[in-house]
């Protein structure tokens, strides 16, 4: 398959003949079909198909949570390209915490920490002074209406909202390259949605890559680049260019409201059969 990334962009994650199988006694199951993609820094990329299709599975394997069975994973940090699919276990492990941030749709907050020590513990990991890191977690927080009271509460007495909003501020307090999104809005209710999937195109407008699974029209038009996955290949894509919310941009009449992103996203996903 053609690589389909914009040439015109600069790449931050290549993957190169990328293949994922699943082994159950003599049941072979082959989740991801020798793919080509590349990944641009500051795009947001959203991974669309129906179910079981292998949305998790490739996001998995981009991050370097899980190993490809054939093919190589390669990232472009700090000047170097990075071929972490050939990492050991502590290598790939300390490549994930220095570079990579991630959410899911189950936030995983410890419920025997604050909200505060859940987002500290994972920029702990990575080093650097205890004092700076709590003044930065806590700013962080404080920017997702995360106040100072509950900051200190254990995610059990906060809201299922707002346990999600820790988690994407956990996913981002070591300032990681890339944040990964599996289906991070998909246990929320509508208002709680909203109020996630605004912190995640925030966070890209202020030049966050991101890449996000997702099987809504309302969170994936929220991406400028989606990616339709079926049976493990990548059969299409579509550009929808930045998120402009409800408002026409007089300064780019080409960039679309929210209503005309809907529009568009709606008749793509119909041609591939969604």
């Amino acid at each position: 398959m053609k690589d389909t990334a914009n040439e015109t962009k600069t790449a931050i994650v290549t993957v190169k003949d990328l293949s994922k199988t699943f082994s159950n006694e003599s049941v072979q199951q082959h989740v991801l079909k020798n793919l080509n993609l590349t990944i641009c820094r500051g795009d947001f990329t959203v991974i669309m198909g129906n179910s079981g299709s292998g949305k998790s599975t490739l996001l998995y394997t981009l991050s370097g949570m899980d190993r490809p069975t054939l093919g190589t994973v390669t990232y472009h940090v700090n000047g170097k390209n990075e071929e972490i699919s050939k990492y050991s276990n502590d290598a790939l492990a300390r490549f994930r915490r220095d570079h990579a941030g991630f959410v899911f749709q189950q936030n995983y907050l410890n419920d025997s920490m604050s909200a505060l020590d859940n987002v500290m513990v994972c920029g702990l990991l990575k080093g650097g002074d205890r004092k700076a890191l709590a003044e930065r977690a806590r700013k962080l927080l404080a920017q997702v209406e995360i106040e100072e009271r509950d900051q200190r509460k254990f995610p059990t007495q906060l809201s299922g909202g707002q346990q999600q909003r820790v988690a994407v501020v956990r996913g981002v307090i070591n300032e990681p390259e890339i944040l990964y999104a599996d289906e991070p809005t998909g246990a929320l209710n509508s208002q709680n949605t909203e109020n996630v999937l605004n912190i995640l195109t925030d966070l890209n407008d202020a030049g966050q890559s991101i890449v996000m699974v997702t099987h809504t029209i309302k969170a994936a038009e929220r991406g400028n680049r989606i990616l339709y996955l079926a049976d493990g290949v990548i059969t299409s894509e579509i550009d929808l260019g930045p998120y402009a919310g409800d408002y026409r941009d007089e300064n780019n009449p080409n960039l679309a409201t929210a209503k005309e992103r809907h529009a568009k996203l709606k008749s793509f996903l119909q041609e591939m059969g969604w």
